[in-house]
């Protein structure tokens, strides 16, 4: 198995070069990740799932964004529409920005430092999980994430813990 390139990126969220994951992850190197929050068409569920426990960084934990790093050469939407389909089998919906910045925002924890992008599907069609990267899903609405995220104990990405909060608030605005 081979170690697979990472656009790395400065501070700013510009793409600078890449690095091997692994390198990316034990040096802290900024990075990118695209994320797809999965909206009912009707918009009143969101679909949450577990990562399986052989993922690299927070396994076992729960989340609500089908995604993962940006590749070299890939731009975040590029990376999100790949990744969507990836890892809940979903191919054809639009993708929508939810946010106006450049990025949505980032993360700098262990073990990783990245700038996150996140976008929205509408989809009530099949949802089929890629067995290496999900072990489970279901459907909740905005205030059963919410009653969820506010225990700090619940196992839930970190990097998506915060920038949750703020889609959860554009949902209210739209």
């Amino acid at each position: 198995m081979t170690d697979e390139l990472v656009s790395v990126y400065d501070a700013d969220g510009n793409a600078v070069g890449a690095e091997p994951r692994s390198r990316v992850y034990a040096e802290g190197l900024w990075h990118a990740s695209a994320g797809v929050l999965v909206r009912s068409t009707d918009g009143t569920r969101i679909y949450v799932h577990r990562r399986t426990m052989t993922k690299a960084v927070f396994a076992g934990m729960h989340d609500c964004l089908a995604g993962g790093v940006v590749d070299p050469g890939e731009t975040p939407l590029q990376a999100a529409t790949r990744e969507l389909a990836e890892e809940l089998g979903i191919s054809g919906p639009p993708l929508t920005a939810l946010a106006s910045t450049a990025w949505d925002g980032q993360w700098a924890g262990k073990p990783m430092r990245c700038h996150l992008y996140a976008f929205e599907a509408r989809w009530d069609g099949p949802i089929r999980h890629q067995p290496e990267e999900i072990v489970d899903g279901w459907w909740w609405t905005d205030g059963e994430l919410a009653a969820h995220l506010a225990d700090p104990a619940w196992p839930f990405v970190p990097d998506t813990r915060v920038l949750i909060p703020q889609l959860l608030r554009l949902r209210q605005h739209r």
